[in-house]
This record gives structure tokens, sequence and C-alpha cells, in this order.
């Protein structure tokens, strides 16, 4: 079965509408989060005022007999031409079935320009409407595809500020986005240090509790807050570099031998993994399924942690039934990351999700048994990306 056609779609991805009344607003809605622009006042306040705000649509692959994969895609139009114009021209007339060789074709295809960033998301949003393609053909679902359930059920952790509304959910572990970063001095210092010791004291010591730290710190300031925070038993701190600097890893990683470090949600394509693992710089790998290139990679990164004895825990695997069949299958990924959408008060299962997507309760969850990844979207409603 070959491959008559890649392109992208038009969509407007659901909004939520809550039909419970609130507690109080999400910590999404104001407060800092120390990022990479923590820096510049004007920026600093809010992370979303300066972040892409190019939106989702949907990457089509159709086999010769008119079955369709299809895979939600992010950042827009830069990511969209490169499907369009350029990667999926480039796969039609392949087997539709020979995921390996149509992946490996992509990352090849990218070295002109680099495998990494904008072209790592095109590349993904094909491999998993590959692989959606390949279950609806077989008419299995994605996870059956890699070796079934390696577990009856996700353990599922939640992340955001709200901690008292995820604890209420039933999460037997949190993650805490960092406030502060070193442009906010010592005062911010203190409030990160206040911040983690309150939550300790609300959660208790049965409940693991994690620190995201995404990209803002250097290593100095990294290794002063994690000697600080050591009291508190912090089961990993997240990210705390910019991912493309290794040198700044190793250090933090020599300094900082009794803390787990976590990080790869801005790692793109297997190869930073590897190094990652070959030189024990991090103890969690942390790819995220929608940006470093598809499940083909997810599966590729799985046996280089298996074989060094590290943990793979995908970004916010348990918020796309990609990143969920995933988790669900290979016994490499022992947690599953859920961002929890709803403010307090409000069940996540009001959230605009995906049709057909899982949700948690009682901190786990299961994914679905329809064929390929599940989700249904009636996609023939939709216009082509770029109209002619």
């Amino acid at each position: 079965m070959k491959i008559k056609s890649i392109y992208s779609l038009a969509w407007d991805a659901p909004r939520s509408r809550f039909k419970t009344k609130a507690r109080r607003p999400s910590w999404v809605e104001s407060g800092p989060v120390a990022n990479p622009m923590t820096r510049y006042p004007r920026y600093a306040a809010y992370r979303p005022s300066w972040m892409p705000t190019d939106g989702e649509f949907i990457v089509v692959v159709e086999a010769e007999d008119g079955t369709r994969g299809f895979a939600v895609a992010v950042h827009g139009k830069p990511v969209a031409a490169l499907v369009d114009d350029y990667l999926g021209p480039r796969l039609v007339g392949e087997s539709a079935l020979a995921i390996e060789k149509c992946y490996d074709m992509m990352v090849r295809m990218c070295s002109p320009f680099g495998a990494t960033g904008l072209a790592s998301y095109a590349v993904s949003a094909i491999d998993l409407a590959l692989w959606d393609l390949k279950g609806k053909l077989w008419q299995k679902p994605v996870y059956e595809l890699i070796g079934g359930p390696a577990r009856d059920e996700l353990f599922c952790y939640s992340t955001g500020g709200d901690t008292d509304w995820y604890m209420e959910l039933g999460f037997k572990a949190t993650k805490l986005p960092c406030p502060y970063g070193p442009a906010d001095g010592n005062a911010g210092f203190k409030r990160n240090v206040e911040l983690i010791a309150r939550t300790r004291k609300s959660v208790g010591d049965d409940v693991e509790l994690m620190l995201d730290c995404w990209m803002a710190f250097d290593t100095e300031y990294a290794v002063k807050l994690a000697d600080a925070l050591r009291p508190f038993g912090l089961k990993w701190m997240e990210e705390c570099l910019r991912s493309e600097d290794f040198d700044a890893h190793a250090e933090l990683r020599r300094r900082v031998p009794w803390q787990t470090l976590a990080t790869g949600e801005h790692w793109y394509t297997t190869y930073p993994f590897q190094h990652a693992v070959g030189r024990k710089l991090v103890d969690i790998l942390q790819p995220d399924i929608q940006w470093v290139g598809g499940l083909t990679p997810i599966i590729k990164i799985c046996a280089i942690a298996e074989a060094a004895s590290v943990s793979v825990i995908p970004h916010g695997g348990g918020n796309t039934p990609y990143g969920q069949h995933a988790c669900y299958a290979m016994p490499a990924i022992p947690w599953t990351e859920c961002f929890v959408p709803t403010p307090p008060g409000v069940p996540p299962e009001e959230a605009a999700r995906l049709p057909g997507m899982a949700t948690p309760k009682g901190g786990a969850m299961k994914p679905g048994d329809a064929p390929g990844f599940g989700v249904d979207i009636q996609i023939d409603r939709l216009p082509r990306f770029f109209r002619s």
C-alpha cells in the first residue's frame, strides 16, 4: 500500500466552555513563570506574551485505497509549508507501512537546513499521521502496533500551580512551575524556596514533588537553588538550562550529583538524547512526541534509555492521544505528565480535548482501543491549509 498524498488542513482547535463555576481563576491567568525571557521586563510578567502564536492544524496521509491517517500539528504556517511543499511530495509513492524508512528519509531531507526546530514539528506530524494510518489499515490501536500495553493503566502526575486542586483530583505526584529566575535577584530566589517549602508542607511526604524551571536558569543559579531545595526531597528538577548548552548540563550534573535531573522537551531527533545518555548528563529524558519527530524517535529514545537504565517521561504525554499511546506501550516510560487544563473546582473532563482522547481520573487513565490514535475529527469538512 503506497502513499497517495500528504497535505495539511486548516483546523480550529476546540475551546473549553466550562459548565461548572470555578472556585478561583487558574494559576495560568496571572503570576510569573521563570523562562528564558525573564531578564527582559517587557516580557517577564507573563510567559505567553512572547510565545509563538501560530495555531494547530491537521496533517493527512492518504493511502492508495483511500484510507487516511491524520495527526494534529503545531506552529501553523511555517510547519504546514514544510509538510505541503517539501516533505510531503517527496514521500508520495513510498510504502505507507514503511514508517521507519519514511522517518529516516524525512530527517535526511532536512539536512540542508537542519532537522531540529520547526522542521522537527513537520516530521512529527507526518510520522504520527503514518502511525494513525497504519492503525486504521490494520484496525488496531497504535499501542498494539508497538508491542501492546506495558501496564494496566497510566500513572499520571499533574503539572501546574493549583496544587490543592490536583490533590483533590487524586494525583499522587505533582510538578510546580518555578516562578522566578536569576533576573529576580535574591528576593525571587527566596520566594522560590518558600513556594517549595509551603507546597511540601501542604502535600506531605507521600506525594512526589517536582519543579519545572523551563530553561530559565544559568548553572550557578541552578546549583544554588538545588542546594537550597535539598531538604524538601524533590523527585526531580526539570529543564534548568537552555536546551542546546550541553557543557552547562555537564557542569550542573557534576555540581549537583544528589539531585535527579530531567530535560529534553526542547531536544529534537534522537541525537541529543544519545549524547546526554552517553555522558550521563541527565536522569530522565523528556521528549515531546509532537516536537521530537513523532512516535518513531520516541521508540528509539526508549531503547537508548533502557540500555543505560534511564527513564523516559515524555513532555505532556497525557495531554495528547499520541503521548498516551506511547506511554501505555513503552516499558521505559513509568509516568505520564498531565497538564491540568481546568481551574479549581472544574472537572478536567469539561476542558476541550481531542474527541476520543482519555482524561485522567484519580491520577490514572487508560487510552481507548479505537483504530489508530482514536481521534474522531471529521476531516472531510476541513479546508486545505493553503487555499489555491
